[in-house]
C-alpha cells in the first residue's frame, strides 16, 4: 500500500473519550493459525477458536498472506457461491480480479475494499490477473464475512468498489496513528462502506510508542487484528504482535499502544451490532437454520444462484 503518515497531512483529528468513558479491557488474545484457501493461497483463521458469540455480527475472517509470490505462483480462487451474508474483501498490497454473476466486478488492489452482499444467492471468483500470475509479487489483504439478519438474508445481491483514496482518513491529536476508515462511525467520522448490519471497519497505523485512543459505541463488539510490528491493547496494556486477536470487553472506548522501535503497529479493527439470531453455517452458506441450509445447497446444484456469465473470468494458469 502506498505510504501515507498522518504526520504529513492535515486530517480530522480522533477525539479522545472525555468524561464517564471505560477503557475496554481485553478479554481474550489468541493466535491465528496457518492454513491454505482457494487454489492454494496462504491464510491465517484469524477467529480460529474464539467463541462465536463474542465474534457476533461477524462469522470468519482471513488474513491472505503476506507472501511475495515468484513468477506464476499467484492464486486465488474459482467461481463459487455464498448466501446469507456479505463478504469484504480488503487489498492491503497486491491485486485481486472480482466478478460475480449479478454484474459486480473489478479489480481491487493496493487499499481498495470490495463490498459484496451475497444475499438470497450469487456466485463470483477472486483471481490474481494475468500480468501478476507472469511477474508475481506482494499479495496481503483482509477477507471478513458479515452476518445477515434472518429478515435480510435473502435480500437481492449487491456490490461495491471502494477505492483506497475514497476511505475517510484520520488521525490521533498527536499525528501519531492513522486510521483509515473503511465503514461505520469512529468518533463521529463516518467511513464509505453502506452496510446492512451495523458496524465499523478500520485499519490502523500507530508509529513506534505511538497511542491511539478510539472512541467505540458501547452496544457494539470490539475486536483488532495485529497485521504487523508488536505493541498493547486495552486498559491493562495486554502485549500482541501480529497475527494475533484481541477481543475487548464492554466500554466506549478501547487503547492501541505500540511498541518502541523501529516498525509501525499495524492494526485491523472491527466491530457491530451483535444479531443474536442462530448461525447455521455450511460452507459458502450463513443461514440460521438446517433446513435453509439444505435448501442454499438444493438452489445452487438447481444453478438458482446465478450462472457464470459466457464472458466470465476464469483463472490464469500458464501452460505447462
Amino acid at each position: 500500500m502506498p505510504a501515507i503518515t498522518a504526520a504529513t497531512l492535515t486530517l480530522p483529528k480522533i477525539a479522545a473519550p472525555t468524561g464517564l468513558g471505560v477503557d475496554r479491557a481485553v478479554v481474550s488474545i489468541t493466535t491465528a493459525p496457518q492454513g491454505y484457501e482457494g487454489e492454494g493461497f496462504p491464510v491465517r483463521r484469524a477467529f480460529a477458536g474464539v467463541d462465536k458469540r463474542v465474534l457476533d455480527p461477524f462469522i470468519h475472517m482471513d488474513e491472505m498472506g503476506e507472501v511475495d509470490y515468484a513468477p506464476l505462483e499467484p492464486k486465488g480462487t474459482d467461481w463459487h457461491p455464498h448466501r446469507g451474508f456479505e463478504t469484504v474483501t480488503y487489498m492491503i498490497d497486491g491485486t485481486f480480479q472480482h466478478q460475480d454473476s449479478h454484474g459486480g466486478g473489478g479489480l481491487i488492489a493496493n487499499g481498495a475494499t470490495q463490498w459484496m452482499t451475497a444475499g438470497g444467492g450469487i456466485l463470483h471468483i477472486e483471481t490474481p490477473p494475468e500480468d501478476l500470475v507472469m511477474s508475481g509479487g506482494l499479495f496481503h489483504g483482509i477477507q471478513l464475512w458479515v452476518n445477515l439478519p434472518a429478515k435480510d438474508k435473502m435480500i437481492a445481491p449487491r456490490y461495491q468498489n471502494l477505492e483506497g483514496d475514497q476511505v475517510s482518513l484520520l488521525s490521533s491529536p498527536d499525528g501519531g496513528a492513522l486510521v483509515r476508515l473503511i465503514a461505520g462511525d469512529v468518533g463521529g467520522h463516518q467511513g464509505p462502506g453502506s452496510t446492512y448490519t451495523p458496524i465499523a471497519v478500520a485499519h490502523a497505523t500507530l508509529a513506534p510508542s505511538a497511542q491511539l485512543v478510539l472512541p467505540w459505541r458501547a452496544d457494539f463488539n470490539a475486536l483488532a487484528y495485529v497485521l504487523s510490528g508488536r505493541g498493547r491493547v486495552g486498559a491493562g496494556r495486554s502485549p500482541v504482535g501480529a497475527g494475533q486477536l484481541v477481543v475487548f470487553g464492554p466500554g466506549t472506548s478501547f487503547t492501541l499502544q505500540a511498541d518502541d522501535g523501529v516498525e509501525p503497529l499495524q492494526v485491523f479493527l472491527l466491530g457491530g451490532l451483535p444479531i443474536r439470531e442462530p448461525v447455521a453455517q455450511y460452507g459458502p452458506f450463513v443461514m440460521n437454520t438446517r433446513a435453509e441450509l439444505a435448501q442454499a445447497v438444493e438452489d445452487f446444484n438447481a444453478g438458482r444462484l446465478g450462472t457464470i456469465p459466457s464472458d466470465g473470468l476464469r483463472p490464469f494458469r500458464p501452460a505447462a
